[in-house]
């Protein structure tokens, strides 16, 4: 879009519209869409750092979500400390495993939606409203994941109608799935979600979740190159945040470094970390 000589906005903003954002940029900067550009029929996946393991998990009263920091090129550790949580609105967030640059454009695409939302419509979208329009962005990209540009989300937030969190997956086609008590996506999902299995109970809470997320994160690190585990020469930790009735709230440095040193002192005694006890 450009403005004319008098500085006057164009007008396409001037033009009365629906709610949505995406379908704004549709109709008057399609360009700006992750979805409509093109790269040939190159596959780029092995050239871009690409984020990996994100773990969320529910606990009475909200929902936690916390991902590694590592971001690999291939077989390069394309960056240390990248960060994949972020706060979708004030009551949720959202995560990504997969393209680290069209994940986090993907992620302030969807920040912007749901704030354009709430600015024409005075209220917000319900959790469920939030959770279908990031399923439409991510059906957007459906060209670049044919091209290994994929990028798999995790969303969750404090729904007011049942007062407790919950977590939505989604596919790289868009396909979204609503998710009981934690969930994993990423290439060390696999080994996240096993510790998941074992540690997680439906009444921890808000630190004992944090932990169980840590100790998730280390088993994914612990068996895949990809993840990396809580730098302890470099205090580079996984990035942790909660979502409750009183909003969203990234966990404090000092308060994750408290949980991730306990974790790894405890470690030392038990390398495979601590046994689930027998039912």
């Amino acid at each position: 879009m450009t403005f004319d000589a008098s500085g006057r906005l164009p007008e396409a903003f001037l033009v009365p519209g629906g709610s949505s954002f995406m379908d704004f940029l549709a109709g008057h900067a399609p360009d700006l869409l992750p979805g409509r550009r093109s790269l040939g029929s190159a596959d780029f996946s092995a050239d871009v750092p690409h984020g990996t393991t994100i773990v969320s998990a529910t606990f009475p009263g909200g929902v936690l979500m916390a991902g590694d920091r590592r971001a690999t090129m291939g077989n390069i550790i394309a960056q240390r400390d990248i960060e994949k949580v972020f706060p979708a609105d004030e009551y949720s967030a959202v995560a990504f495993a997969g393209s680290a640059g069209f994940g986090i454009e993907m992620v302030r695409l969807f920040q912007v939606e749901l704030e354009h939302y709430e600015k024409l419509e005075g209220t917000t979208l319900s959790l469920d409203g939030k959770a279908n329009r990031l399923s439409a962005l991510i059906r957007g990209n459906l060209a670049m994941a044919m091209q290994g540009l994929a990028v798999v989300p995790l969303f969750a937030g404090y729904d007011e109608e049942i007062k407790g969190g919950r977590i939505f997956s989604y596919d790289a086609t868009g396909g979204r799935y609503e998710e009981q008590a934690f969930h994993s996506v990423g290439s060390g999902s696999l080994f996240a979600r096993g510790a998941l299995k074992k540690l997680y109970r439906p009444d921890l809470t808000a630190t004992e979740c944090a932990t169980v997320a840590v100790q998730s994160l280390i088993d994914a690190a612990d068996d895949d190159s990809a993840t990396g585990g809580p730098d302890m020469l470099r205090r580079i930790f996984p990035v942790i945040g909660v979502v409750t009735a009183d909003g969203y709230k990234r966990l404090p440095e000092d308060e994750v470094a408290s949980i991730v040193d306990s974790v790894w002192a405890a470690r030392h005694e038990r390398p495979d970390g601590p046994a689930s006890s027998l039912i």
